[in-house]
């Protein structure tokens, strides 16, 4: 059997030569011996990316006392709890493995190979197929038997390696490019804004230099209280603070809103702004996003949905990236029976300071940072397309 893999120009020198079927635990080594050392750094699932399989953050400094199992360089780190959450690692470092991780050692074939291997299709769908509800955890007996097909000669497999090597390694220089775009937005966005004590920003545009006011949202704005009476509108929104506001019928390819209550929904109509007061852990400072979708849609009334006039949008758009206002609403905060609950009364929330330039100055900064969130909107369209390219190269060159 030939894997698609041959279709690709890229190997088109290399023979035809069938692929071979072998159990998985014929071609690893799943280790098991364990270390407290506190010289090696631990390697915990908050640590990695999922699906990206890299880390997220420096853990050279990383060390403790915890019991986990010893890992070498080139070993394979895979995620067994929730295993969809696809948390796997290719360390190029010593160390410890805490949590419910599998660590596997090449044996049959070459590390990389195994480590593509364990992110194909082919094989998420044996380690899917999992034991538990609540905390669903791959089995080691289904995994281990199953079998997959693996070139014969460890030349094509170490072609394939380095194929892929090279294609995450492109991913990851867009992604960090990516983060590096976002962090200078980030800090724009803290420089542009005035903090809650100052009247100017520290950075500012030429020709500018009028102190700022303060006002309140309910002088700019206009809660929206129209519901969606006969149910006219079918489109739930829901807002998210990483994508903004979003479509569940879209996004989530369901509406999950109780159809039978939506003549009570809000109505959302194009550039308004949307907050959710009462979400658990993330109320009082959870996200306040604008309806860019260039449609209508409807909320749950656990919105609270707002239409500014007399100033530009997306200026307080980007202000409401920002997090100046989060401390306002931290101190206006009501906890509720439960003390991870949270809520923002409306009359509070109107009283929320917003700082106010002139309309010439506030379009100033719009375009500016517009021009940010282009080139990120970009990058980010790129990321997709290579990560969209490498599932797509794992589905077909794997079988």
């Amino acid at each position: 059997m030939l894997p698609l893999f041959y279709l690709i120009s890229h190997y088109s020198n290399l023979p035809f030569r069938a692929w071979e079927q072998r159990k998985f635990i014929e071609i690893i080594n799943r280790l098991s011996k364990t270390s407290n050392s506190s010289i090696l750094p631990k390697v915990e699932y908050e640590d990695i990316i999922a699906e990206e399989g890299r880390l997220n953050k420096d853990i050279s400094n990383k060390f403790d006392s915890r019991k986990g199992i010893l890992f070498q360089p080139k070993n394979i780190l895979y995620g067994k709890l929730r295993p969809y959450l696809k948390n796997w690692l290719y360390p190029d470092f010593k160390g410890v493995a805490v949590g419910d991780f599998w660590v596997f050692e090449a044996i049959e074939a070459t590390p990389r190979f195994i480590y593509n291997l364990i992110q194909s299709d082919s094989y998420q769908k044996v380690a899917n197929d999992t034991a538990g509800t609540k905390m669903p955890r791959s089995d080691w007996t289904k995994v281990s038997n199953s079998s997959f097909f693996i070139p014969k000669e460890s030349s094509e497999q170490k072609r394939i390696g380095t194929f892929f090597k090279q294609l995450d390694h492109t991913i990851t220089l867009h992604q960090r490019k990516l983060d590096t775009l976002k962090l200078i937005k980030k800090g724009f966005l803290q420089q542009m804004f005035p903090n809650s004590e100052e009247k100017v920003p520290r950075l500012r545009f030429a020709d500018f230099d009028r102190e700022w006011e303060q006002c309140k949202l309910g002088e700019i704005s206009d809660k929206v209280i129209e519901k969606n009476k006969e149910s006219i509108y079918f489109e739930t929104l829901t807002n998210s603070a990483e994508y903004g506001i979003i479509s569940q019928r879209e996004f989530f390819n369901k509406d999950i809103s109780n159809e039978k209550n939506l003549n009570g929904y809000y109505i959302v109509r194009e550039n308004d702004f949307v907050y959710n007061p009462r979400i658990s852990n993330y109320a009082p400072v959870g996200p306040i996003k604008r309806n860019k979708l260039g449609r209508i849609g409807i909320v749950s009334p656990l919105y609270y949905v707002f239409r500014t006039f007399n100033t530009n949008q997306s200026f307080l758009e980007y202000y409401f990236d920002g997090t100046v206002w989060h401390n306002f609403m931290l101190l206006n905060g009501d906890s509720g029976a439960r003390a991870d609950r949270f809520a923002i009364k409306d009359l509070v929330l109107k009283e929320m300071p917003i700082p106010y330039s002139t309309l010439h100055e506030q379009e100033k900064i719009s375009s500016f940072l517009d021009e940010i969130t282009i080139i990120i909107n970009l990058h980010q369209n790129k990321l997709k397309k290579l990560s969209s390219l490498k599932k797509a190269y794992l589905q077909n060159m794997f079988i």
